[in-house]
Protein backbone atom coordinates (compact mmCIF):
# COMPACT_ATOMS: atom_id res chain seq x y z
CA UNK A 1 0.00 0.00 0.00
CA UNK A 2 1.17 3.52 -0.94
CA UNK A 3 1.79 5.91 1.99
CA UNK A 4 0.85 8.82 -0.39
CA UNK A 5 -2.89 8.90 -1.86
CA UNK A 6 -3.73 12.34 -3.67
CA UNK A 7 -1.02 15.52 -3.73
CA UNK A 8 -2.87 18.99 -4.02
CA UNK A 9 -0.96 22.23 -4.90
CA UNK A 10 -3.88 25.52 -3.78
CA UNK A 11 -2.71 28.78 -5.34
CA UNK A 12 -2.72 32.00 -2.60
CA UNK A 13 -6.52 32.67 -4.08
CA UNK A 14 -7.44 28.91 -2.83
CA UNK A 15 -7.59 28.05 -6.53
CA UNK A 16 -6.65 24.32 -6.80
CA UNK A 17 -3.79 24.60 -9.46
CA UNK A 18 -2.65 20.71 -9.28
CA UNK A 19 -4.48 17.23 -8.24
CA UNK A 20 -2.75 13.91 -8.11
CA UNK A 21 -4.10 10.69 -7.40
CA UNK A 22 -1.68 7.78 -6.32
CA UNK A 23 -4.10 4.98 -5.62
CA UNK A 24 -6.19 6.49 -3.06
CA UNK A 25 -9.09 4.11 -1.94
CA UNK A 26 -11.61 5.90 -3.91
CA UNK A 27 -10.94 8.32 -6.74
CA UNK A 28 -12.44 11.61 -6.18
CA UNK A 29 -13.96 13.58 -9.57
CA UNK A 30 -13.00 16.98 -10.45
CA UNK A 31 -15.22 18.28 -8.56
CA UNK A 32 -14.74 16.68 -4.87
CA UNK A 33 -10.98 17.48 -5.46
CA UNK A 34 -12.10 21.04 -6.34
CA UNK A 35 -14.18 21.03 -3.36
CA UNK A 36 -11.63 19.41 -0.93
CA UNK A 37 -8.93 22.05 -2.14
CA UNK A 38 -11.36 24.92 -1.10
CA UNK A 39 -12.45 23.05 1.77
CA UNK A 40 -8.64 22.78 2.91
CA UNK A 41 -7.75 26.75 1.92
CA UNK A 42 -10.95 28.11 4.21
CA UNK A 43 -9.93 26.16 7.18
CA UNK A 44 -6.45 26.53 7.09
CA UNK A 45 -6.91 30.55 6.65
CA UNK A 46 -9.30 30.36 9.72
CA UNK A 47 -6.81 28.40 11.55
CA UNK A 48 -4.36 31.20 11.19
CA UNK A 49 -6.68 33.45 12.47
CA UNK A 50 -8.35 32.23 15.57
CA UNK A 51 -4.86 30.83 16.98
CA UNK A 52 -3.74 32.00 19.96
CA UNK A 53 -0.32 32.39 19.24
CA UNK A 54 1.77 35.01 17.30
CA UNK A 55 2.61 34.10 13.79
CA UNK A 56 0.91 31.00 13.29
CA UNK A 57 1.02 29.63 9.48
CA UNK A 58 -2.03 27.44 10.06
CA UNK A 59 -3.15 24.05 10.32
CA UNK A 60 -0.29 21.57 9.36
CA UNK A 61 -1.15 18.68 10.59
CA UNK A 62 -4.64 16.89 10.33
CA UNK A 63 -4.51 13.10 11.60
CA UNK A 64 -8.26 11.40 11.15
CA UNK A 65 -8.96 7.57 11.82
CA UNK A 66 -8.24 6.72 8.07
CA UNK A 67 -5.85 9.35 6.62
CA UNK A 68 -3.32 12.09 7.64
CA UNK A 69 -3.58 15.47 5.58
CA UNK A 70 0.06 17.43 6.13
CA UNK A 71 0.72 20.83 4.68
CA UNK A 72 3.31 23.19 3.52
CA UNK A 73 2.71 26.73 3.00
CA UNK A 74 5.50 28.51 1.07
CA UNK A 75 6.01 31.81 1.77
CA UNK A 76 4.06 33.21 -1.52
CA UNK A 77 1.09 31.82 -0.33
CA UNK A 78 0.62 28.81 -1.89
CA UNK A 79 0.00 25.43 -0.39
CA UNK A 80 0.71 21.86 -0.88
CA UNK A 81 -0.61 19.14 1.04
CA UNK A 82 -0.61 15.46 0.91
CA UNK A 83 -3.47 12.91 2.11
CA UNK A 84 -1.37 10.03 3.35
CA UNK A 85 -1.99 6.79 5.31
CA UNK A 86 -1.88 7.20 9.41
CA UNK A 87 0.72 7.60 10.82
CA UNK A 88 3.13 7.95 7.79
CA UNK A 89 6.36 9.11 8.17
CA UNK A 90 8.61 11.84 6.63
CA UNK A 91 6.10 13.52 4.86
CA UNK A 92 7.37 17.56 5.67
CA UNK A 93 10.53 16.06 3.95
CA UNK A 94 8.44 14.93 1.08
CA UNK A 95 6.30 18.16 0.68
CA UNK A 96 9.83 20.20 0.78
CA UNK A 97 11.16 17.98 -1.97
CA UNK A 98 7.66 18.45 -3.77
CA UNK A 99 8.53 22.32 -3.33
CA UNK A 100 11.45 22.13 -5.02
CA UNK A 101 10.20 20.73 -7.66
CA UNK A 102 7.84 23.19 -7.99
CA UNK A 103 9.90 25.93 -7.99
CA UNK A 104 12.75 24.13 -10.57
CA UNK A 105 10.20 22.85 -13.12
CA UNK A 106 7.17 24.84 -12.59
CA UNK A 107 7.74 28.29 -11.71
CA UNK A 108 11.38 28.62 -13.68
CA UNK A 109 9.04 27.65 -17.21
CA UNK A 110 8.58 30.41 -19.44
CA UNK A 111 5.45 29.22 -20.76
CA UNK A 112 3.90 29.21 -17.06
CA UNK A 113 1.76 32.14 -15.94
CA UNK A 114 1.46 32.22 -12.09
CA UNK A 115 -1.46 31.26 -10.38
CA UNK A 116 -2.61 29.08 -13.67
CA UNK A 117 -3.35 25.69 -13.35
CA UNK A 118 0.20 22.98 -13.52
CA UNK A 119 0.81 21.36 -16.78
CA UNK A 120 4.34 20.90 -17.16
CA UNK A 121 5.32 17.50 -17.88
CA UNK A 122 8.96 17.30 -16.57
CA UNK A 123 7.42 18.52 -13.17
CA UNK A 124 4.96 15.46 -13.34
CA UNK A 125 7.82 13.01 -13.93
CA UNK A 126 9.80 14.17 -11.20
CA UNK A 127 7.18 14.36 -9.08
CA UNK A 128 6.29 11.20 -9.59
CA UNK A 129 10.25 9.53 -9.27
CA UNK A 130 10.29 11.27 -5.61
CA UNK A 131 6.44 9.89 -4.36
CA UNK A 132 7.98 6.82 -5.60
CA UNK A 133 10.97 7.06 -3.96
CA UNK A 134 8.75 7.55 -0.57
CA UNK A 135 7.24 4.70 -1.54
CA UNK A 136 10.16 2.39 -1.70
CA UNK A 137 11.76 4.23 2.06
CA UNK A 138 8.61 3.53 3.59
CA UNK A 139 8.47 -0.25 2.63
CA UNK A 140 12.14 -0.25 3.27
CA UNK A 141 11.68 0.38 6.67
Amino acid sequence: MAAVYNLFIINKSGGLIFYKDYGSAERMDTNDSLRLASLWHSMHAISQQLSPTIGCFGIELLQADNFDLHCFQSLTGTKFFVVCEPGAQHMEGLLKVIYELYTDFVLKNPFYEMEMPIRCELFDLHLSQAVQKERVFILGR
